[in-house]
């Protein structure tokens, strides 16, 4: 049931970001191709996904040669996929932000699956102390005015 459920958010999430996107495929055709913007702009989101979902998660877990082999599978493919992405000129900024973070929430959730339940638990309670700690330090903030 819970490969059901998780089957079910990551065609979801996968549909929510192709939604986004397909807006743009539609007509980015008939834009002209100033208004089209570079892939240079969506770099660094590519890269600095350490805000929502860190793989620093998964840092020191001692994995099988099956788990392994695995996640260097699902880290590939992802690459690549953000790879097109990227030098799709089709795409606006904001459009490849959108599914670049949409890739990595992707490959995060397929990594995740693939630990043991043990190992899931040890990154659950790193996910609870990274959002507790990131909420005291909100409190702690001054209100914006």
């Amino acid at each position: 049931m819970n490969k059901k459920r998780y089957a079910h958010s990551t065609a979801v999430a996968a549909g929510i970001v192709f939604l986004f996107a397909a807006p743009g495929l539609a007509c980015a055709d008939s834009a002209p191709q100033s208004a089209v913007q570079t892939s240079k702009a969506a770099m660094p989101v590519a890269q600095g996904q350490g805000g929502s979902l860190p793989l620093e998660d998964f840092a020191g877990l001692t994995y099988t040669d099956e788990q392994r082999a695995e996640i260097d599978k699902i880290q590939r493919d992802t690459e690549s996929r953000k790879n097109l992405i990227i030098k799709d000129e089709k795409l606006t900024a904001d459009q490849k932000d959108a599914m670049l973070v949409g890739y990595a929430r992707l490959e995060y959730e397929s990594i995740f699956n693939v630990l043991s339940p043990e190992q899931q638990k040890q990154v659950q309670q790193r996910i609870r102390i990274r959002r507790a700690a990131g909420q005291a330090a909100r409190m702690k903030q001054p209100p914006a005015k």
